[in-house]
């Protein structure tokens, strides 16, 4: 049985060792040749990649990969991966499929429903859109999308693996959606952010695509690889900023990159949460600034030092709720005094 995963990429990286996994420059038409496929030959829709991001990879397998028996796409820095936390092997993924229909992220809870998450970082109009569309094309599964619309789960990467026989109609079905609803957008002052417009929908539509044909789908982790180049020059400009003590315009620049970058504080770009605790770093010295005249920035010397005393903060404010608290924590408090106001902080974010 042969099994093709096309890794979706716009840049040189490591790919994994298994020759299964095989590496797909997307948007490559007009773009600067990376030594890999790319998504412009055969049946394809490259020149449309700023709009359908990883989704010109999707359509490019559908079209032009005829011999693989299992497809699936991921991306450069994410992987399904299995609970070892390894890439999946051919093997797995053929005895995963011998019981499941198809494989991809574990369900995404979101804090709202997702209308109502989308409307905040996208047009709505669009979202919309899509639904109109479907009940006109697609009406057995307009009541579903309806339901889910209004519910917080969602996939989320647009990464799949399934065989190739489903894997093709899903694509058509997901494209025919779309490519009715192109001529009836208009993306005039749409950032490069919001103009991958199809490639958030799609996510939410695969869910809507697995209920309403009853799908048994296997959920898996999602692996991730390196940090992606944006978000790690956002952390640098912060931490510059944390340390000179110029709090408020570290603030005002995260909310610049926010507002272009809506995302950036999801796993997929703050990995490690880094972002997150700068965060809480700001807003727990400039409250310190306003009520003592002071705060922990005056007492600790390295940004990695900072970072690990917000770190402990945050631990020992868990422990603390569980009523877990070690010996060792005490001691460490006993040594770093806290203020209330960063406490108050640190169990907003950790304990409500």
């Amino acid at each position: 049985m042969k099994t093709n995963i096309f890794v979706c990429t716009h840049k040189p990286f490591e790919p994994p060792k298994d020759p299964m996994y095989i590496p797909l420059h997307v948007g490559h038409k007009g773009k600067k040749d990376l030594g890999y496929i790319g998504d412009d030959t055969g049946i394809e829709i490259s020149e449309k990649n700023p709009y359908y991001s990883e989704l010109t990879g999707l359509y490019w397998a559908a079209h032009n990969c005829c011999d693989a028996d299992i497809k699936g796409i991921c991306h450069y820095r994410r992987y399904l991966i299995n609970e070892n936390g390894k890439v999946y092997s051919s093997k797995e993924i053929e005895n995963i499929l011998s019981e499941y229909d198809l494989m991809t992220t574990k369900t995404l809870e979101l804090r709202s429903a997702y209308y109502d998450g989308f409307g905040a970082d996208h047009n709505l109009k669009d979202l919309i859109l899509a639904g109109e569309i479907l009940k006109d094309k697609y009406p057995d599964y307009y009541e579903t999308y309806q339901n889910l619309v209004h519910q917080n789960k969602t996939y989320f990467g647009n990464m799949i693996i399934c065989r190739s026989e489903l894997f093709d109609s899903y694509v058509d079905w997901l494209f025919s959606i779309f490519f009715e609803m192109e001529p009836q957008m208009d993306f005039t002052g749409y950032d490069d952010y919001r103009k991958r417009v199809f490639g958030f929908i799609s996510e939410f539509l695969l869910k809507v695509y697995c209920i309403v044909n009853q799908l048994k789908v296997h959920e898996s982790m999602v692996g991730m690889v390196g940090e992606k180049k944006e978000t790690l020059e956002v952390k640098t400009r912060l931490e510059h900023f944390i340390m000179e003590k110029k709090l408020s315009q570290a603030k005002d620049y995260f909310y610049q990159v926010a507002k272009k970058r809506p995302d950036i504080l999801m796993e997929a770009s703050d990995i490690n949460g880094e972002l997150k605790l700068a965060m809480q770093i700001i807003s727990s010295c400039e409250h310190e600034y306003e009520l003592y005249r002071e705060s922990i920035l005056d007492h600790i010397g390295t940004y990695k030092e900072l970072k690990e005393y917000f770190d402990t903060v945050n631990k020992i404010t868990v422990a603390k709720r569980l009523g877990m608290l070690s010996e060792s924590e005490n001691t460490w408090l006993l040594k770093h005094p806290v203020s209330e106001v960063t406490k108050e902080i640190s169990e907003m974010l950790f304990c409500s």
